[in-house]
């Protein structure tokens, strides 16, 4: 009889356990189009949560099933992948002490186990009742932050929020390598509305202050926008797919795929005045594996294109420049946005391809006053520590201090090849001749200005000619665009047992 009543208390517990918080915040939940946490795993996984862990955490307390979070292990495609997601209709997510324990132990579970570890947030923060247990101590919220560094690039942390992030918790997305928010619920902010509205008079709506739009446009906390949890569980599988399991493994290699068919070639698309833009995302479908491309960060700073492809089946990560956009020029979010990837790529063993079409750095006071400087250093930093093959590409301009950012021959790229519409310089010739011959300029009789001014932009067109860059051993090799694809291919085989340690010393001091 003892036994049926055990038997028949354990099945009830877990039960309860299982369905969440009450019925209501489930029905709002739905109202919403969001999924029930465990719903979100079953999606997530290929085949649910096979380990779960801390499922009675606080089990004696009715109200707090699993003290708000599932924890646990699963797979995707076949891999061993560790998990923690917020249950919000436990408390709107939030944070008491075994909360914090399960995520942390979660942390050092992945760790253990050297496998990817996937937070699925949408929490209202910390529990103000429980914040003594929960938050100053060494087994505190902070240590949850403190291991997500520690993991970095050691193992892949992937985001994806379904809800609210806020306060301290907000830095669970800023720790991790990549943040999926789904469009009209996500946010993530230090300050609500309300409080920034106590606190500083400022009177802001949610969406304005800390939404899916704003996060992934502007601040670029966010890296991609999903319509749906749908969609942003499917990215974050594809996503995975491009990694190994930890820094020590490399990468899978795929069944290779041709390029997709196209009417135009890569020479159809690259005008031949330097100064009208043409679309490189058309260069990019044209070099990769069909399908194959994952972009990260595509709506902020949209002069930077940066993702992950096959080439060959071998994964490697695009950084290119968007001549459609701001013509291309880098400023200091691009240069944020490229920094972050090259330090992505580089921590997992994932080459990198430099497409350069790209006229400079942006200049001027506003730019300036936003530490243009110290954000296109930074940009420099990562790439010139990156020790991955590297691979660039002249595709068409390379000016000034972009060459440089662009991973330019003196950076140690494995290669740095030009296409035959490519241009190397300075400036350019327009530039160039402007800044020269100013003062002869102005001299010259009218009618005679505009002679004297071509034959000196065609002078120094010779002067920056790509086969005189060739011919200085500047340029590895010049090849006709339709050649691009099979040129990287080759080389990018070649290059794939290259070891190299960058420096001997503990680490640089970056300017960030």
């Amino acid at each position: 009889m003892s036994d049926i009543i055990i038997e028949n208390r354990h099945g009830q517990l877990k039960e309860t356990i299982h369905q969440g918080g009450q019925q209501k915040y489930h029905e709002k939940n739905a109202e919403q189009g969001k999924l029930f946490v465990r719903d979100r795993l079953r999606l997530l996984f290929d085949d649910d949560l096979q380990v779960e862990d801390g499922a009675f955490a606080n089990c004696m307390a009715g109200d707090l099933p699993a003290d708000g979070v599932v924890t646990g292990i699963g797979k995707i495609h076949g891999r061993t992948v560790c998990v923690m997601a917020n249950d919000s209709t436990v408390k709107a997510g939030s944070w008491g002490k075994r909360t914090v324990e399960k995520i942390i132990r979660i942390q050092e579970t992945a760790e253990k186990l050297a496998c990817p570890l996937i937070y699925l947030v949408d929490s209202a923060g910390a529990r103000i009742t429980d914040q003594i247990e929960m938050f100053p101590g060494r087994r505190g919220a902070g240590r949850i932050f403190y291991n997500q560094v520690k993991l970095s690039g050691k193992i892949p942390q992937i985001c994806l929020l379904f809800g609210p992030s806020a306060a301290g918790g907000a830095y669970i997305p800023a720790f991790c390598d990549i943040v999926v928010m789904v469009e009209g619920n996500a946010s993530m902010y230090l300050g609500s509305p309300r409080m920034a509205e106590m606190v500083i008079g400022e009177k802001v709506d949610l969406e304005t202050m800390g939404g899916a739009k704003m996060h992934c446009s502007i601040s670029g906390c966010g890296d991609v926008l999903a319509k749906t949890e749908q969609e942003a569980i499917d990215y974050a599988r594809n996503y995975l797919s491009y990694f190994p399991n930890n820094y020590r493994e490399k990468t899978a290699v795929a069944e290779p795929k041709r390029p997709a068919d196209f009417e135009k070639s890569i020479a159809d698309i690259i005008p031949e005045n330097q100064n009208v833009p043409f679309n490189m995302y058309d260069v990019i479908d044209r070099i990769i594996d069909e399908g194959s491309f994952c972009e990260v960060k595509k709506l902020f700073a949209a002069e930077m294109i940066t993702g992950l492809a096959r080439m060959d089946g071998q994964v490697v990560g695009i950084i290119a420049n968007q001549p459609r956009v701001k013509g291309g020029v880098l400023f200091h979010d691009s240069a944020d946005k490229a920094a972050k990837f090259i330090n992505l790529c580089d921590a997992f063993h994932i080459p990198l391809v430099f497409l350069a079409d790209v006229p400079g750095f942006m200049i001027g006071t506003q730019v300036e006053k936003a530490g243009i400087i110290r954000h296109g250093a930074k940009m420099i930093f990562a790439m010139s520590e990156a020790t991955v093959p590297k691979m660039t590409v002249i595709v068409r301009k390379a000016y000034g201090a972009g060459l440089y950012a662009m991973a330019g021959p003196a950076f140690e790229p494995d290669c740095c090849i030009a296409l035959t519409t490519a241009q190397i310089a300075v400036m350019g010739p327009e530039a160039a001749v402007n800044a020269v011959y100013a003062n002869k300029i102005a001299q010259l009789p009218k009618e005679e200005q505009a002679a004297f001014i071509q034959e000196k932009r065609d002078e120094y067109k010779e002067e920056i000619d790509v086969y005189r860059l060739a011919s200085e051993l500047i340029i590895d090799d010049v090849i006709e665009p339709n050649q691009l694809r099979e040129a990287l291919t080759t080389r990018l085989q070649a290059y794939m047992s290259k070891y190299l340690l960058f420096s001997e010393r503990k680490h640089g001091v970056s300017p960030v």
